[in-house]
């Protein structure tokens, strides 16, 4: 297991909590909860080693449009690229209901 964290800078407030996916073969879960600070922080368990680059510029992509102060806790197991970006998508919506 690698764990993994990152920080982002935010402007505006989250809603609510958000958990999206499950923890199984190539899918993940994704939590999210409001935070008080101006960052959002990035807490990534995986089960892949090495692959922090790919990690990293997928969610450089995900808060090129999301701006929101969370604490989002990601838990993987072997997801691609495009299922995590999904599911970061997911959680975002289900936290603003």
């Amino acid at each position: 297991m690698e764990t993994l964290e990152f920080k982002f800078s935010a402007k505006s407030k989250v809603k609510g909590r958000a958990h999206v996916g499950v923890v199984g073969s190539g899918d993940l879960e994704v939590l999210l909860e409001p935070v008080e600070a101006k960052e959002a922080r990035v807490r990534i368990r995986t089960s892949v080693l090495g692959f922090s680059e790919q990690w990293k510029a997928v969610l450089d992509r995900f808060f090129m449009n999301y701006d929101g102060a969370a604490s989002i806790e990601i838990n993987d197991a072997g997801a691609t690229p495009g299922v995590v970006s999904l599911r970061l998508a997911q959680a975002v919506e289900a936290s603003e209901q």
